[in-house]
């Protein structure tokens, strides 16, 4: 029998992600959030999440991508990192797929930037790729993204 894994997806621009399902602690609509003044660019702010103090890594800016449109709120995927729980916003929300470990391959060498180096493959499915997202590297802020600056 094959070995089968359990992905949340979600989109970013025109592109399909996934998290294994065990690190995901919840997926929530857009909440608003505090700005953190002298933040690194890809820190959106902080969200309160039942008391608890989570941080939102806007995805698109990790990942080098084009802005959100500004009449478009992002969706929240809470995961649970080796720091803690941490909010990555998205564009919208997928299912929860199955797969097979088979269908699983090493990053494409068209995929290139930061986008190859935050995912750990992609898993071939019925009409398209879905890449492997590596919460822990998605999550890190790193010296050199303090480069960046504050957000907007």
């Amino acid at each position: 029998m094959p070995q089968t894994s359990q992905f949340c997806t979600f989109y970013l621009d025109s592109l399909l992600f996934g998290i294994e399902l065990r690190r995901v602690q919840e997926v929530l609509r857009y909440i608003g959030m505090t700005p953190v003044p002298l933040a690194p660019g890809v820190v959106s702010g902080l969200i309160n999440l039942r008391g608890q103090i989570v941080t939102a890594v806007d995805l698109r800016r990790r990942l080098d991508l084009q802005p959100r449109p500004a009449n478009v709120e992002p969706m929240n995927v809470v995961v649970r990192s080796e720091d803690g729980s941490v909010s990555l916003l998205v564009d919208e929300i997928g299912d929860v797929v199955e797969v097979e470990e088979e269908s699983f391959e090493p990053p494409p060498e068209t995929l290139h930037g930061t986008v190859r180096t935050v995912i750990l493959g992609v898993h071939k499915l019925q009409d398209r790729l879905m890449h492997a997202l590596d919460t822990e590297r998605a999550c890190q802020i790193t010296e050199e993204m303090e480069a960046v600056g504050p957000t907007q």
